[in-house]
């Protein structure tokens, strides 16, 4: 009895030890403009490993949850994006300044093809092309969205993808589950949500998902979504159609 209370002990002191050191603790920073040395307001900050948004106050000013060794992710439109691993010393110091640098932008040239509308309805209409989409819901959102086309092979292609192991679908969503759990986790983040909410870029997605943004296109295409939802929908928007893909080819899988 006297060997089980000491061994019940020392199980119990592990138990809480370990609850003690995986704790979460915040880390706090000030970010600036690494040109003029001024704060900038409406930095995004996004904790890659667990999936926690911030962002930066009239002062430059941000606080965030973190564990040792976390990534966060720093972007703000106009400037570099920069990833900073949490270390010991910043959470011991509590504090950090951090500078991005500006872009330098080249403008690419914008060609406008207007429709040469004759005024006569029967031609025009003939003219201007028609998409051959439909809308559906997101959660969270009040708006619907444009995804693909409506086509038999629609589900022939998600299941396809699934019993080859040399599609690009396959791949991605077997390699890349732990990433793909974490599109949930987004939701239940209001920074996280509002962010991709506001940005077209991928960027944030791409580093979420820990793939190059390249390839968010292709994922997409494979889902059979519409190129016109791939060109505009924005990285929330997105986020959502790879999470329904992904929750298909895991019923899919199972079966």
């Amino acid at each position: 009895m006297k060997y089980f209370v000491v061994f019940f002990f020392l199980v119990l002191s592990a138990s809480s030890f370990a609850q003690i050191t995986t704790s979460s603790q915040k880390v706090t920073g000030y970010i600036y403009n690494d040109n003029t040395k001024t704060p900038l307001t409406g930095v995004n900050i996004i904790n890659i490993n667990k999936v926690r948004g911030a962002i930066t106050d009239s002062k430059g000013y941000f606080e965030i949850d973190v564990h040792p060794t976390d990534t966060l992710h720093f972007s703000f439109l106009g400037f570099q994006s920069l990833r900073v691993k949490v270390t010991n010393d910043w959470i011991k110091n509590k504090v950090a300044k951090i500078f991005l640098t500006e872009k330098a932008i080249a403008l690419e040239e914008v060609v406008i093809r207007p429709f040469n509308l004759t005024g006569y309805l029967e031609v025009d209409s003939k003219t201007i092309p028609i998409n051959q989409n439909y809308r559906y819901n997101i959660s969270g959102l009040n708006t619907g969205y444009e995804a693909g086309e409506y086509s038999p092979g629609a589900f022939g292609k998600v299941l396809g993808s699934i019993f080859n192991p040399a599609d690009m679908l396959y791949n991605f969503f077997g390699k890349k589950s732990t990433e793909l759990k974490k599109l949930r986790e987004m939701k239940k983040d209001d920074t996280v949500r509002n962010l991709l909410e506001s940005k077209f870029d991928r960027e944030t997605l791409a580093v979420l998902l820990g793939i190059d943004k390249k390839e968010i296109p292709e994922i997409l295409q494979r889902c059979n979504y519409s190129e016109s939802f791939i060109q505009t929908a924005n990285d929330l928007q997105i986020m959502d159609a790879i999470s329904g893909c992904y929750e298909q080819y895991k019923v899919l899988k199972k079966k």
